[in-house]
């Protein structure tokens, strides 16, 4: 008799159903996304690729439980997000999201080392400060333990920013646009890294990128147009 599939089979990371975002305009209403149909496996590499405009940084949004939806729905390692307020999405993205940002968001106030602590701290590590001094030695980041964004290099804030992200080891990984404000060399390091600490934390990742290089080197790749998936296609196959 062959064995039941285990729960995380049956469950994957991520799994959106006829997803539309719809926004009041003076012109009327904007259709952002037109119906989106995903699903995204456990240990995926994943790129979302498109146009500005196509819908890809709203649909990382959405996932991320960042922004609501106007209808379908979204689960997140088996939770729905539809009926959760928002100090329940902030638990959900605290226990299961990372996610990184084109422009960092760090604290201005609090050294790298509190920054990445921080949601550490959140869920009630113990360990948050030698984990967090752990996971910036990762990154290559052990001498900037105690200094402020403000004394940093951009390079080196994305760096607190993919520490942070992936230190509470989350199901889901998501980066938006990672290297956006970087030169080609420091960008070429923080994907790396990216890469790395998503296999190291044993995370799902999804990364939204305009270089065609950097999506083919996932896994999987999804390209947008119009608020809609134009094509679903994994390396090694056929577009689907």
């Amino acid at each position: 008799m062959p064995a039941s599939p285990s729960p995380a089979a049956q469950n994957p990371v991520v799994r959106v159903s006829d997803l539309h975002v719809t926004l009041a305009s003076a012109a009327g209403p904007v259709n952002i996304l037109r119906g989106i149909d995903l699903e995204v496996e456990a240990g995926e590499t994943v790129s979302i690729v498109g146009p500005s405009g196509s819908g890809k940084s709203t649909l990382m949004m959405v996932i991320g439980g960042l922004e609501r939806a106007s209808s379908g729905s979204i689960e997140i390692a088996g939770q729905p997000l539809g009926g959760l307020g928002e100090d329940a999405l902030a638990l959900l993205r605290r226990d299961h999201i990372g996610i990184v940002f084109q422009d960092f968001h760090l604290v201005p106030t609090m050294t790298a080392l509190e920054n990445v602590a921080l949601p550490l701290e959140l869920a009630g590590a113990d360990d948050a400060f030698a984990r967090a001094e752990a996971e910036l030695k990762a990154v290559g980041l052990g001498h900037r333990l105690t200094h402020y964004p403000a004394q940093l290099s951009g390079g080196e804030q994305q760096r607190v920013a993919l520490a942070r992200a992936a230190a509470p080891r989350p199901s889901l990984l998501l980066a938006d646009e990672p290297t956006g404000n970087l030169d080609g060399s420091t960008g070429h390091i923080i994907i790396e890294l990216l890469f790395e600490r998503a296999r190291s934390s044993g995370s799902t990742l999804v990364l939204i990128t305009h270089d065609p290089q950097l999506a083919e080197r996932c896994g999987r790749q999804i390209a947008m147009r119009d608020g809609i998936v134009e094509k679903d296609s994994r390396a090694g196959s056929a577009a689907a």
